[in-house]
């Protein structure tokens, strides 16, 4: 029988495919980061743990516990090279990839096929949970107004913008001006910095999408409720995602949360 194998990275989004699976009655298997991997996401799931840099114990690990399918879920926190302490089989994906390689798409796309030349089928997040992706249109009961709905169309060139040079899948926009952009440090971080930038006047939005070369599979942009409290906090009126090509954690409490703290949520079209 088939054994889905969830490389699980902070966050919600290992726990809800972990609560799919159970659902679904799918065998799973879960592999913790070290380092990265929240303790309470494998708690009650048969797993084990790994290094980020230890690409053939994990391998391994996978094998002997029967895994043939592998999703990547959560979000990984950057390590230096010498936190991650890469055996062999990581630094020759360093080696083939030179500077590419500290980008995160193209580091991501090396692993997932460096794990298929060992036989494992890589898919994406939204094929074990087809729910978690992004609808189209505005999801809650508040409507962005026109001045919304400006910010999101220039937000978008700028994530697209963003993207093909993989840097980020987000920027904040007020007004026309572009707050903050999403790198290294991540959405919640990005929302952060640019409470202290907010102008006078309507509040700005925050726009996610994926990346025009990104492979589906794997880093899909994510916004949970956690995002939608940032982005109440830091005075934004709304944010937009992109539809089909995104992912809602626990979609229902997201459009709770916007609702109750008068944001709108809108998925836009690929």
């Amino acid at each position: 029988m088939s054994r889905l194998g969830i490389i699980a990275g902070r966050g919600k989004l290992p726990r809800q495919l972990i609560e799919a699976c159970r659902r679904d009655q799918k065998p799973f298997f879960v592999l913790g980061l070290k380092g990265q991997t929240e303790p309470e996401t494998v708690a009650n799931t048969n797993h084990a743990w790994s290094r980020l840099g230890a690409t053939a114990e994990s391998l391994s690990i996978l094998k002997s516990n029967g895994v043939d399918t592998l999703v990547m879920a959560g979000s990984i926190r950057r390590p230096s090279l010498a936190e991650m302490r890469p055996d062999f089989r990581t630094l020759q994906v360093f080696a083939r990839l030179g500077l590419a390689a500290f980008g995160d798409d193209s580091l991501l796309k090396a692993i997932a096929e460096e794990v298929e030349k060992d036989g494992f089928k890589v898919i994406g997040a939204h094929e074990v949970a087809p729910e978690l992706l992004t609808p189209e249109g505005v999801l809650g009961r508040m409507q962005p107004v026109n001045e919304n709905k400006a910010d999101v169309e220039f937000g978008i060139i700028v994530t697209k913008t963003l993207g093909r040079l993989d840097v980020g899948q987000a920027a904040v926009v007020q007004q026309g001006i572009v707050l903050g952009i999403e790198a290294v440090e991540g959405t919640d971080a990005l929302i952060d910095r640019c409470r202290s930038l907010r102008r006078k006047g309507r509040g700005g939005v925050l726009v996610k999408s994926c990346k025009p070369q990104q492979d589906r599979r794997i880093d899909l942009p994510a916004v949970g409720v956690r995002t939608v409290r940032k982005a109440f906090e830091a005075g934004l009126e709304g944010i937009a995602i992109e539809a089909g090509a995104s992912l809602l954690l626990d979609r229902d409490a997201v459009i709770e949360a916007a609702d109750k703290l008068g944001l709108f949520i809108v998925g836009f079209p690929s």
